[in-house]
């Protein structure tokens, strides 16, 4: 993971079912870190007075009356949230990241201290996003104002977060590999500093063993990389979100 420095493992050895197919969490240690209304009353005005005389009775003609109903207000529509976007940002108190990345109905996010990493997985309905990972894990959170504001509960705890929309090369990566009958995994998320450079932060199994994660270029994040004497081939959001539905 990261290099904020190594805890005790919560969850050793937790991957993602049936190839992503629930979501996951793994404390471990770390490795690397770089940092119209309608109207009413319209249709019940009274019309002018007539009679059946065609002789001029000089007569005025009275004006209609006008409703004092107030006009019935359109229905609100509930809000509708992003059909594409891509959140990341710190986790309140605790330093760590979130990335959450929204497509159509669906939504994954994954969250990493240094000490403990988690996916998630969910749905996003009317601006706002339900997510669930293992062993409890969860996190919701409302979409407006370009940022995701939420909350997020791991291994017993739970912290809020502000994430704001990001832009590539920003946001969540991953990267899977067979070797000698073991699955190598990793995951990360780039942030982009506003004083220049990244701050990164990931973790990287060997089956269930934690290895050293490696760094990605933070301006080419999908660039290859080796762990240990395998190479992996990190993709963007975009590239494994079909893998967690």
């Amino acid at each position: 993971m990261s290099r904020l420095g190594p805890v005790l493992t919560l969850a050793a050895g937790a991957v993602l079912a049936a190839g992503l197919g629930v979501a996951s969490i793994t404390a471990t240690p770390v490795a690397n870190r770089t940092p119209a209304a309608s109207d009413t009353g319209a249709s019940g005005e009274p019309t002018a007075g007539k009679t059946d005389d065609t002789t001029d009775t000089g007569a005025e003609t009275p004006a209609p009356e006008k409703s004092t109903e107030p006009a019935t207000p359109s229905p609100s529509r509930p809000a509708k949230g992003p059909v594409k976007a891509d959140y990341a940002g710190r986790v309140d108190r605790n330093g760590g990241l979130i990335a959450i990345s929204v497509r159509g109905d669906k939504a994954i996010g994954y969250f990493c201290d240094g000490r403990t990493e988690a996916w998630f997985k969910g749905d996003a309905a009317e601006g706002k996003i339900g997510l669930e990972g293992f062993g409890g894990a969860a996190a919701g959170a409302g979409l407006g104002g370009g940022k995701a504001t939420g909350w997020l509960k791991v291994g017993g705890k739970r912290w809020t977060f502000t994430a704001p929309t990001v832009r590539k090369p920003s946001g969540l990566y991953r990267a899977t590999a067979q070797v000698r009958g073991a699955k190598i995994r990793a995951g990360w998320i780039v942030l982009k500093r506003p004083q220049g450079g990244f701050t990164q932060v990931g973790a990287a199994f060997e089956g269930d063993e934690q290895i050293d994660v490696p760094q990605l270029d933070g301006d080419r994040p999908t660039d290859p990389v080796t762990a240990g004497d395998t190479t992996l081939y990190p993709k963007d959001v975009d590239g494994f979100i079909e893998e967690m539905r």
